[in-house]
């Protein structure tokens, strides 16, 4: 395999990770739950605010490209891979507290974990989030929702990384949150930590509404197949889905990647598909819906590397 690695930065990185902690020539495929892309020069794992900080410092000494990750669940990667750092906040980033009506989680903590925590604790609000596949951290930046609720309805305060390299707490009439933006987002922030404030509720209704929302997911989306959740963006005054359906797209393919059978709005990998497929596949939809409608669809996934 071509290496693309300067062993003194990677040497660099383990002074400031443990060296289990630091992998060089990291296939992505292994990291986002598309199952593509090629490998990144580096793929690091901090385990604290402070680690992010001091990776995301060097990577600025040594001028070198560097990428925050939660989950991989919105990311689509090259199959030429990334040349950079990727800074994965997830597991080693994810602990979560209750104490009263106030939950704290790190960054990397799962949308589904939190939600678990809140049904745990009798606290009601966050069910709508328990399926988005996501992390905290992605969760902020992009303002996520599902099911009429946002995390707007619920976040009290977001810790950053700001760019020059300072921590720094917002409190949510800071944040700006709008439709899959916020101004952690437009500033180029790391989101850390969050608090979110939820209110006292029934455990059994907490419970039967998590229940009510899984069967509509499992129904309706298609969660056996590897994917990034929804592709595209909603077009003011439509559904994506409906859009791409209307176009006769239902099914529709491009080498191992799908047009979802069961809900046109995802693209899924049958198993063989590369990101070359998926971002051919989206490119041709949204050309073939803008042709028939006039509206042209912009994805939600995020495109990295050189396509």
């Amino acid at each position: 395999m071509e290496t693309h690695m300067n062993q003194d930065f990677y040497n660099a990185l383990k002074d400031v990770l443990t060296e289990d902690k630091v992998l060089a020539d990291e296939p992505m495929k292994n990291h986002t739950t598309f199952r593509v892309g090629g490998a990144a020069d580096y793929y690091t794992v901090p385990e604290s605010k402070e680690e992010v900080r001091d990776i995301i410092r060097l990577c600025r000494q040594w001028d070198v490209p560097f990428y925050i990750i939660g989950n991989g669940s919105n990311l689509l990667v090259s199959d030429k891979g990334y040349r950079g750092v990727m800074i994965q906040i997830y597991r080693d980033m994810s602990e979560i507290t209750v104490e009263g009506h106030t939950v704290r989680a790190q960054a990397g903590a799962l949308l589904s974990s939190i939600a678990a925590r809140a049904l745990s604790a009798g606290l009601t609000g966050f069910e709508f989030a328990a399926g988005i596949p996501g992390t905290l951290g992605g969760a902020c930046v992009m303002n996520a929702g599902a099911y009429g609720g946002e995390m707007k309805d619920v976040l009290r305060y977001v810790t950053v990384l700001t760019e020059d390299g300072a921590f720094l707490t917002l409190h949510r009439d800071e944040l700006e949150l709008g439709y899959r933006t916020s101004v952690i987002a437009r500033k180029g922030y790391i989101a850390l930590e969050a608090e979110i404030e939820l209110k006292e509720g029934s455990k059994d209704e907490i419970k039967a509404r998590m229940d009510e929302l899984k069967e509509k997911r499992v129904t309706k989306q298609p969660l056996e197949y590897p994917s990034a959740g929804s592709t595209f963006k909603r077009p003011e005054g439509y559904f994506a889905g409906k859009l791409i359906e209307d176009a006769g797209l239902r099914g529709f393919r491009v080498g191992g990647a799908q047009v979802s059978e069961k809900h046109c709005g995802f693209v899924i990998n049958r198993g063989s598909a590369t990101a070359a497929d998926i971002m051919a596949l989206i490119t041709e939809v949204a050309d073939r819906v803008e042709r028939q409608t006039g509206v042209r669809m912009e994805p939600e996934v995020k495109r990295l590397g050189e396509f």
